[in-house]
């Protein structure tokens, strides 16, 4: 079967899983003794965060023009916070482990957003912004994502850290509200996509808005 021909919902668990087992590979070769993390080729992360980060700008930029829309103010101040986001995502990548441990908290809320919010429904959160975020949904994305941050430093570390709890809710927290912008926007331009970059599951923004928040904080806290 080609990507092209599988649905949203098997794109979004095939990507999640994926991402998840970079994680998990990571941890147990470190735990091995075997420096996987500290290899210059991982290193290289840096430029490719970089470069996927201004094709996600490059593909909003053809989305706004194409679109007739008396708001491209906002969404060229979206487009800014991206900006920023691409010299974040820059300093963060030189701690792997920290990226890494991003990466497991905002997949975890993910789909533990998409998948409790599927299960449950319920009230929406705000249909304004987008009419598919409910707050069972938001609970679920904190509870997963928290969970996976735990996890994270249990396999990495062998002990319990509590103050992955906190880190957890709040990046998972985060997280949601980076989706929620993206769905404001996409909801003004019309949209359902930022672009297709991804057959059949949208553009690289549309996998990658989670961060948008996350990364100036974590710029800011690291430095």
């Amino acid at each position: 079967m080609k990507l092209s021909e599988l649905s949203n919902t098997n794109l979004r668990i095939v990507s999640a899983v994926v991402m998840l087992a970079i994680v998990g590979v990571a941890i147990l070769l470190e735990g091995y003794g075997i420096p996987f993390l500290h290899i210059k080729p991982f290193h290289a992360i840096r430029v490719l965060a970089v470069i996927v980060m201004l094709l996600g700008m490059y593909e909003m930029v053809q989305s706004i023009l194409k679109t007739e829309t008396n708001k491209k103010v906002l969404y060229y101040s979206f487009l800014a916070l991206l900006f920023v986001d691409t010299l974040a995502v820059y300093h963060v990548a030189t701690k792997p482990w920290i990226l890494l441990l991003l990466l497991s908290i905002i997949v975890g809320a993910d789909v533990g957003a998409w998948g409790f919010g599927k299960l449950f429904g319920g009230d929406k959160m705000w249909e304004r912004l987008s009419e598919h975020k409910t707050w069972s949904g938001q609970i679920g994305g904190i509870v997963c994502g928290t969970f996976c941050g735990v996890m994270y430093g249990l396999l990495g570390a062998d002990v319990f850290r509590p103050e992955l709890l906190w880190i957890g809710m709040g990046v998972s927290l985060l997280s949601q509200y980076g989706d929620l912008t993206a769905s404001y926007i996409k909801r003004n331009l019309g949209i359902k996509d930022f672009g297709n970059t991804i057959p059949g599951h949208g553009g690289i923004l549309d996998r990658f808005d989670g961060w948008i928040y996350v990364l100036p904080l974590i710029w800011f806290i690291i430095q």
